[in-house]
């Protein structure tokens, strides 16, 4: 029986994107959501919730970036110079927000590096949506190469999606505090959660409309019969998970509404990845042009069948230890 191994390293570096998408996202919505704290003594304990658990979440991005670059070394190739300098100002916030983690609980600074803290999330998420609205816009390749510009990425529907994520990753963040606070802290989080979740609703909306009607690819994509009957289940469960959630929000439920966004996430990046399949460099080079040789991706399975269990254990085993919520008592750095 012969494997579809393109396949199967598609489906590995979209599963590490999305847990990246889902880990670092509640992650970086607390650092946006940093100057909206009353109090430093408040802001301490929106950091403890995920100092255990915070510099770990990167792995998932690692190994998507070394996934594409080993597996798919053609895609790579292009999607590094069309989309370098997002790339580059993502990776430099990431490192910038990591510095003002640590810092501002030795600092005398702290103020300062509260703000640096949070200029890095926003930008590392702004960025983060310049790169995904990049990859539904396409690349433009000629032969095996791009061929576009530098700033092909920076477009207003790119630009959209930049603020898009930004939503999103402060919902996510909301919902973490709810789940993981109490107390004036945790009835903060109920109100911001709301009008992010209007916010939220409001652009999926208005990017199931802008993406069909500006790129014909992804209007055929959808909208073309039968793909129109298959697809059908994921824009209502869209709407389903998304009414849940507001219901869930109003009834003051504490586990349920983090979950549903992540449901919610979930399934915006499933049809994310709907409007890019079959290819790993829109809209020319498919999964299977891209990929490298067959021994290639076989050897460098066998390493990731052994990485991939040990790193979910790990992630897993964290948040067990560190599960129930957090106060001003448990302290990190201090």
């Amino acid at each position: 029986m012969t494997f579809d191994l393109a396949l199967i390293w598609a489906g590995i570096i979209g599963f590490a994107v999305a847990m990246y998408i889902l880990m670092d996202g509640f992650d970086l919505g607390i650092g946006i959501l940093f100057p909206f704290a009353r109090s430093e003594a408040e802001r301490d304990i929106m950091m403890n919730t995920v100092a255990p658990v915070w510099d770990g979440n990167e792995t998932w991005l690692v190994l998507g970036g070394g996934g594409l670059l080993a597996a798919f070394p053609l895609a790579y190739a292009i999607i590094m110079p069309a989309l370098y300098f997002p790339i580059l100002i993502m990776l430099v916030a990431l490192i910038f927000r990591g510095v003002a983690f640590e810092f501002r609980f030795k600092s005398q600074h702290r103020t300062l590096w509260g703000r640096a803290f949070c200029a890095g999330s926003l930008v590392a998420t702004f960025a983060q949506g310049l790169v995904l609205g990049g990859f539904l816009q396409g690349f433009k390749v000629e032969g095996r190469n791009f061929a576009g510009g530098a700033f092909d990425w920076l477009t207003p529907f790119g630009l959209g999606c930049g603020v898009a994520l930004v939503v999103g990753y402060a919902l996510l963040g909301a919902t973490w505090l709810i789940l993981k606070t109490e107390g004036e802290l945790q009835a903060r989080a109920y109100r911001q959660a709301l009008p992010l979740w209007m916010a939220m609703a409001g652009l999926i909306v208005v990017f199931c409309i802008w993406a069909p009607l500006s790129y014909p690819a992804i209007r055929a994509r959808w909208f073309t019969l039968p793909d129109f009957f298959f697809l059908l289940p994921i824009p209502l469960l869209t709407a389903a998970v998304a009414a849940a959630l507001f219901l869930a929000l109003k009834r003051r439920r504490e586990s349920q509404p983090f979950l549903l966004t992540l449901v919610l996430l979930l399934l915006t990046y499933l049809g994310f990845g709907v409007n890019l399949w079959p290819y790993v460099a829109p809209p020319s080079i498919t999964l299977w042009e891209a990929a490298t040789a067959r021994s290639s991706q076989l050897f460098l399975l066998v390493g990731v069948v052994v990485l991939l269990p040990a790193i979910l254990f790990y992630t897993g085993y964290s948040y067990f230890v560190f599960r129930g919520k957090v106060t001003a008592d448990a302290g990190y750095h201090q």
